[in-house]
Parts: structure tokens; sequence; C-alpha cells
């Protein structure tokens, strides 16, 4: 029994002790590379970046249409008819016409298939625009922020007036429905 403790003391325990501290020096690494990567994420006060991306019904969605006509809310989401997702998307539904009061223009954008919003957008009857960024090269040109150890796509609203400015950016993958709220309350501040 005395042979295992000591084992354990001499060889077993400073294996550990380094283990993780190689995990915490990978961690920390990874968090300075986010930091850095989030250096070239849209800001407060930047421009939303011309894009063109195919809506849930297969037609090309050209960004330029809304700014000078309308304001503009841009919520970047992890899955299609997940439940956070089902929740946030269900919740700017119930708000439509709300937001259409605002004069603003709801745009939902994810990784899924054109084939996959349309299921997803007939499934909750929701009557804005999905838009599928296959590959994610429009939510990496925003430079939304994966979450969880980076095996899930960030959740980011984007509200920007009818210039195209962002004027406030809300970032939580777990409130999703606090997104449409911020949103709303911004939208209502702005004219």
């Amino acid at each position: 029994m005395n042979r295992m403790k000591s084992f354990i003391k001499k060889l077993l325990l400073p294996l550990i002790v380094m283990g993780i501290v190689v995990i915490f020096l990978n961690f920390s690494n990874n968090s300075h590379n986010q930091k850095n990567k989030d250096m070239n994420a849209i800001q407060v006060g930047d421009m939303i970046p011309e894009f063109t991306l195919p809506d849930q019904n297969g037609a090309l969605f050209d960004i330029k249409s809304v700014p000078g006509n309308k304001k503009l809310v841009i919520y970047f989401y992890p899955k299609d008819d997940s439940p956070g997702c089902t929740k946030e998307a269900c919740y700017f539904r119930d708000l439509f016409e709300v937001f259409n009061e605002t004069d603003a223009v709801i745009i939902g954008i994810s990784g899924q298939s054109v084939e996959s919003h349309k299921k997803f957008a007939v499934k909750h009857r929701l009557s804005f625009t999905l838009l599928s960024d296959k590959g994610n090269k429009i939510r990496k040109l925003f430079g939304v922020p994966a979450n969880a150890f980076g095996l899930l796509p960030g959740r980011v609203t984007y509200v920007a007036d009818r210039k195209g400015k962002v004027v406030y950016i809300f970032n939580s993958q777990v409130q999703a429905e606090r997104h449409v709220d911020e949103a709303l309350k911004i939208l209502k501040g702005i004219s």
C-alpha cells in the first residue's frame, strides 16, 4: 500500500499536474486567438457589410436592397428547429407586426440549407427572411464567435439604422428570446 502511495506521489501526481497545465495553456491560447479574431468582428458604428445569400425560397437576397429604406435586424442563430432557435424565431414571428411598426426588416442567418430553412419557416409559420449561409462565410465576415469550445455556432443579433450602420449588438447563446426584446427596445429608440 505504501509503495502505491509513493508511486502516485512521485510519478502520477506530476503527470496529472502537467496535464492540467497543458490544458490551461491551450485554453488560454485559444482565448487569445479568439480575441484576435474578434478584432475583425463587426462593431457598433461599423456599416453592415455587403453580401448576397439565398433565402428560404431559393431566391437571392442582396443586403444592399435594405439600407436607405428600412432599419435592419440581422440575427445569427445556430440551427433550424433546435429548441433555443425555435423559441427565438417564434418570438420574432409573434412580434413581427411590432417590428413592422418600427419600420424594420428581420433577417435570420444560419448555416443550414435552403431546404432546411424552408421546412423551418413553414413548420413555424415564420413571416420573415431566413438566409442560408452554407460554409458560414457571412458568419465569419461578421466575426460571429463560436461558443461551447467552438463546437456550436454563436447566437448574435445586430441592429442597424436606415443607413446600414450598426447601432447595437447582442451576444448570448442561452438567452434566445432576449435577442428579440433587445432588438425591439433599440429599434424603438432610433428614427
